[in-house]
């Protein structure tokens, strides 16, 4: 780096020295630069006037944050303006000449506002499909659950009633267009994708699954039958044993018949006869 020694200035003899980019600055000696020291600035905000105490070698950025305090103003919706010109957020004081007794005016940025309105958008919406597609997994495994159960009795030989097996699948196409109607990009569009391609292959699951239902035997109705007479006769034995405290009671009946008089009384109604009168009659002419 060349440095050079250029005249003199009111404050003494300085040093200069030459940036490669061809701009002649001072150089900092260590009274200027390595030795910080506290500031009082002051700023103009409509028409209301604050003294901000801060470190020379502060940053605009720092600034705001302090004037937010006050003002109330967020810090990145403000303008700073130093001799007329806007400063950026991450200029250090010192390098633009603000010394202890500076004056400066606050302004409010409408476009660096609305950008910020946006962002904070945009991060709401986030939250919001990150939040859905957190349910959506949660659905989803709870789905799972049901699947491997139906696969594990439809294993072991048993037919599912076809209603069980559609009802799943109706619930798991509603978890896809669920995600069909969020609409993200980066991170969170991955996880959109992973959860979709995790339905589907539950949905394929459940197709493959409906063919292996649908080739068991059909279960014998008689037996089901035969089942609930048996569990009706236990119910029936039960409620008579608990109305029944006491010993059973026993009734016997003895029947009188009445064959042999009916049958003397028709025996006699054979061997009555009738009777003729052995009368002889006289006919007069």
């Amino acid at each position: 780096m060349m440095k050079m020694t250029i005249g003199t200035t009111t404050a003494g003899d300085g040093e200069w020295e030459l940036r490669p980019g061809g701009m002649v600055v001072q150089r900092r000696t260590d009274d200027s630069s390595n030795v910080p020291h506290v500031i009082r600035v002051r700023v103009k905000y409509g028409s209301v006037r604050h003294e901000i105490t801060i470190n020379s070698q502060s940053t605009f950025g720092e600034l705001k944050k302090r004037l937010s305090v006050k003002t109330g103003v967020h810090h990145q919706d403000m303008k700073i303006l130093y001799k007329d010109k806007e400063r950026d957020s991450k200029t250090f004081l010192d390098l633009c000449g603000v010394k202890d007794g500076s004056r400066l005016i606050l302004k409010e940025d409408p476009i660096s506002q609305e950008k910020r309105f946006l962002e904070m958008r945009k991060l709401v919406v986030k939250e919001k499909a990150n939040r859905l597609i957190s349910d959506i997994s949660f659905q989803a495994d709870r789905l799972a659950e049901k699947l491997s159960a139906f696969d594990a009795v439809i294993g072991k030989g048993v037919k599912v009633e076809e209603e069980n097996l559609e009802n799943l699948l109706e619930m798991l196409m509603n978890q896809l267009v669920k995600l069909d109607t969020i609409l993200v990009d980066g991170d969170i569009k991955l996880k959109k994708n992973m959860q979709e391609e995790r339905l589907q292959k539950y949905v394929e699951a459940l197709d493959a699954l409906k063919i292996k239902n649908s080739m068991q035997p059909q279960t014998q109705p008689q037996h089901k039958e035969r089942d609930m007479v048996v569990t009706c006769e236990e119910k029936t034995s039960r409620k008579c044993t608990a109305s029944s405290p006491g010993p059973p009671v026993i009734i016997t009946t003895r029947w009188e018949t009445f064959d042999s008089i009916n049958s003397t009384s028709a025996a006699e109604a054979k061997t009555v006869k009738p009777l003729h009168p052995e009368f002889k009659w006289v006919i007069f002419d």
